[in-house]
């Protein structure tokens, strides 16, 4: 697929810098794949908009307050990135670095009394390996790290986004971005959901920072994927299987659990890394149904929505998103997808 055909104009104002002020308070375009129609309506109607007996698959993961600022003995400042725990104990990461010079093997990044960050190595990409000394890895993370907001909200996390760049569903710590289409479910949807016989299954996906890359190639197939860590339990593994065998719809919330199940149908493996990348003429061998949110142009996580839902319908309804001022991007507005 031509980067090209990824490509839409977007005003800089629609894009969604804070969250709405209730989670479920934006609103939702639907898409039908087989009448190929398109129409609006709001998150908080989701319940009438899903089959009875449908089951609804969310990304688990917990967002991580990621970002770390601080600085080396000579006083140079440093923000750091953490991106994948090495270790079972949170001590040992991967992670990205800027700095004003480059920061050295042994370099000690001071955050605040009693938590450290020495810099251990880095891979020929750049990226970094890193030790955090302190008595309590995640207990220091959460005093002193930042929530790792996207890069075009160009703005400081403010004390509202460790709630609200989280899902209500959150339980497995190791994200630095949120799975924003779960960002829109409340206990209240949820239970409304429940009411009707819709059924929920969890599965993890740490949302890595590669979900922002650009894609600087012309052609997709040439794009390096970013690799994610994902989990499927066998509960959930069971239930999945037992709907497709029920003939029972499965609803993806977020693009990240579609990477997930498609990446365990494909491999078989319940747990592991996926590089998956869907464009158009994929053929999804477990999603039936999905909600989303609206993705930034040029992206490989636009190129999965154009898969699932068809490219020319896809392009009707993000001119349509535009024109009627939607709010696009993390904390913007939804998609259904139907049919």
């Amino acid at each position: 697929m031509k980067v090209t055909e990824l490509d839409y104009a977007l005003p800089e104002e629609l894009i969604a810098t804070v969250p709405p002020p209730e989670r479920d308070a934006g609103r939702m375009m639907v898409l039908d794949r087989k009448g190929d129609t398109l129409t609006h309506d709001v998150i908080r109607s989701l319940p009438s908009r899903v089959p009875d007996g449908a089951l609804l698959v969310v990304n688990d993961t917990r967002v991580i307050p990621a970002r770390l600022r601080g600085a080396k003995a000579t006083g140079g400042r440093v923000e750091l990135l953490l991106v994948r725990a090495l270790t079972a104990d949170a001590r040992r990461w991967t992670a990205l670095g800027r700095a004003t010079k480059p920061l050295r093997d042994g370099t000690d990044v001071r955050i605040a009394d009693g938590f450290t960050v020495r810099i251990e190595g880095r891979d020929a990409s750049g990226v970094l390996t890193v030790t955090l000394v302190t008595d309590d890895p995640w207990r220091a993370l959460d005093a002193h790290g930042e929530v790792p907001l996207p890069p075009y909200m160009r703005r400081a996390p403010s004390d509202d986004d460790r709630d609200r760049y989280q899902t209500v569903f959150a339980a497995h710590p190791g994200a630095v971005a949120a799975p924003t289409a779960g960002l829109h479910l409340t206990p209240a949807l949820l239970d409304a959901l429940a009411a009707k016989g819709v059924t929920r299954a969890s599965v993890t996906l740490h949302v890595g920072p590669g979900t922002f890359s650009p894609v600087t190639v012309d052609d997709l197939d040439a794009h390096p994927m970013h690799a994610e860590w994902y989990e499927v339990s066998e509960a959930s593994a069971a239930a999945i299987t037992q709907a497709k065998r029920d003939g029972r719809p499965v609803l993806a919330v977020g693009t990240t659990v579609v990477r997930t199940l498609e990446s365990w149908a494909a491999t078989g493996a319940l747990t592991g890394d996926t590089r998956l990348l869907i464009q158009p003429g994929y053929t999804f061998r477990i999603v039936d149904a999905l909600l989303t949110n609206l993705h930034l142009p040029r992206s490989t996580l636009l190129a999965l929505v154009m898969a699932f839902a068809g490219a020319d319908l896809t392009r009707r309804a993000y001119a349509e998103a535009v024109s009627e001022r939607y709010r696009f991007f993390s904390y913007g507005d939804a998609m259904l997808i139907m049919g």
